[in-house]
């Protein structure tokens, strides 16, 4: 059974840091793709970046709102998703959920599709 666990959410003033993981379980962690989506009350759930890291092709992508803040990464021998969010502004307030489907990532629409999904870490900034 596919189990994901995240961690690290909290409250930080803007200009902030934070680190969040999950911690995976129950499949084969490296084929996957995995990823971070977050919602904010009223809004509509967004994909925030993905990755794909199977030790020979690595792939990243990230939503533009966070390119250059956000970084997305993989240790595949702990099975734990990481995103390092610097930069933190009062608008990356959200719940914040890690998500992993089988193969290759092929965008936030197709990994929302078919992820399975961690219970979500809050994640607050404020100004």
């Amino acid at each position: 059974q596919v189990q994901l666990v995240e961690s690290g959410g909290g409250s930080v003033q803007a200009g902030g840091s934070l680190r969040l993981s999950c911690v995976a379980s129950g499949y084969a962690y490296n084929t996957y793709c995995m990823g971070w989506f977050r919602q904010a009350p009223g809004k509509e759930r967004e994909g925030v970046a993905t990755i794909y890291s199977d030790g020979r092709t690595s792939t990243r992508s990230y939503v533009d709102s966070v390119k250059g803040r956000f970084t997305v990464s993989k240790d595949n021998a702990k099975n734990t998703l990481y995103l390092q969010m610097n930069t933190l502004k009062p608008e990356d307030t959200a719940m914040y959920y890690c998500a992993a489907a089988a193969g290759w990532c092929n965008g936030f629409s197709s990994l929302s599709q078919n992820a399975y999904w961690g219970q979500g870490t809050q994640v607050t900034v404020s100004s």
